[in-house]
Formats: C-alpha cells, sequence, structure tokens
C-alpha cells in the first residue's frame, strides 16, 4: 500500500528523468551533427549550412565552443515569447500543436486540482470511514484519509464526489471542445497559405482485378 514517502520517491525520480532529458535535449541540439535534426526548417530556407569542409572534423560532428554551452537554455524563453504564426513558420504546424498540449494539460488540470484540494479532500480527510473498517481488520495508511475510501458507506459527502464528478467531465470536455476548435482553424489556415503542390490534388483510385 503507498504511502507518502513513496509517493515522494516516485515523484522525485520522474523530475529528474525530465530534467536529465530536458538536459540532453538542449545539449544535443548545439552539436553540428544534429543541425538538419532540429533546424530542418532552416536548412530548407537556406538559413543554415552545413559546416565547412575546410573545419576541422571534429568540429563538423562536436561545438566545441564553450561559450553556447553557458547560454544554452536561451531557447526557452525565446520559444515562450515566439507568436504562434513565427513558431508554425521556423517549427512548423506540429511543434505549435505540440505546445498547445501542454499547455491544454495546464488549463484542464490546474482548475481540477485546486477544486479537488479545496472541495474534495477537506470531504474525504474530515471522514470516518477508514477508523470504521478498522474493526473489520482493514488495513490503510494515512495517505488514504485523502482519497473517497475514507468516506463510510451511504454517506451524504458522497454527493460532493457526484457533483464534482460532473464539473469535471464538464470543464474537461468544455476546455477539449475550444482547444479542437483553435487547432482546426490553425490547420485550415496552414493549408491555405501553403504554396499549392499536385499531391494537395491528387485522387487516388484503387483497381481491383475482375473475376475470372
Amino acid at each position: 500500500m503507498a504511502t507518502l514517502s513513496d509517493i515522494g520517491v516516485a515523484a522525485a525520480i520522474n523530475i529528474l528523468s525530465a530534467f536529465i532529458f530536458f538536459l540532453a535535449f538542449s545539449i544535443l541540439r548545439l552539436q553540428p551533427f544534429n543541425g538538419r535534426v532540429y533546424f530542418r526548417k532552416w536548412y530548407l530556407k537556406g538559413l543554415r549550412t552545413d559546416p565547412a569542409r575546410e573545419e576541422a572534423f571534429v568540429r563538423k560532428f562536436v561545438n566545441l565552443d564553450w561559450r553556447s554551452y553557458l547560454k544554452f537554455l536561451n531557447w526557452v524563453p525565446e520559444t515562450i515569447r515566439m507568436p504562434e504564426p513565427e513558431l508554425i513558420d521556423h517549427a512548423g504546424l506540429d511543434s505549435v500543436v505540440y505546445l498547445r498540449i501542454y499547455l491544454l494539460g495546464l488549463k484542464i488540470f490546474c482548475p481540477i486540482a485546486f477544486l479537488a484540494w479545496t472541495i474534495l479532500v477537506p470531504i474525504n480527510w474530515t471522514s470516518t470511514g477508514l477508523e470504521r473498517a478498522k474493526i473489520t481488520n482493514i488495513t490503510s495508511s494515512g495517505i488514504d484519509k485523502l482519497s473517497i475510501s475514507n468516506v463510510h458507506s451511504r454517506s451524504e459527502r458522497f454527493w460532493g464526489h457526484m457533483v464534482m464528478a460532473y464539473v469535471f467531465t464538464f470543464w474537461t470536455c468544455y476546455m477539449l471542445l475550444k482547444e479542437y476548435e483553435k487547432v482546426a482553424s490553425m490547420r485550415l489556415q496552414f493549408l491555405a497559405e501553403e504554396k499549392r503542390r499536385p499531391d494537395q490534388f491528387t485522387v487516388y483510385f484503387i483497381c481491383h482485378p475482375p473475376f475470372l
């Protein structure tokens, strides 16, 4: 059965792993051999080229400029401040949608977490369901007092959980609907501004062989 220390260890492992991956991404994007991976559109527009042939062999693969490593996280605030049209032009529509997914998660779960801690947690914490369950030799930990398992059977406190379940569902569906409308509009605008290509007007026909 999970305890507060178990949850703390799991959270620390996840935070540390996320920081390591974030750090690895920030360093790898500085290396010349990853240029076509991280700056593909810059190469297509001619804003960036491969290292010159005259350069040392090591410089073609490893960034030896130590000053660039002192400001390797500068891309984070620049990305946050960059307007969406400019970000689409720089990294593509998929990258913008990917960032909006993170923002959507914050928009959904921050209000839900606030309501849960201000309404549901006090309802669960002040209940006595687990104290009554000890009589029947049911084991529990301190973290269980924050959950619905601490609400005793046939309690009117379940109405709080019922109402909040509808509130959470409505809020989530509403935010998903607004986000889908925004992304669909961005996609239509992106396609309208793209240059016309033959593959946009291609019709595929699947021909089946005639029966013998």
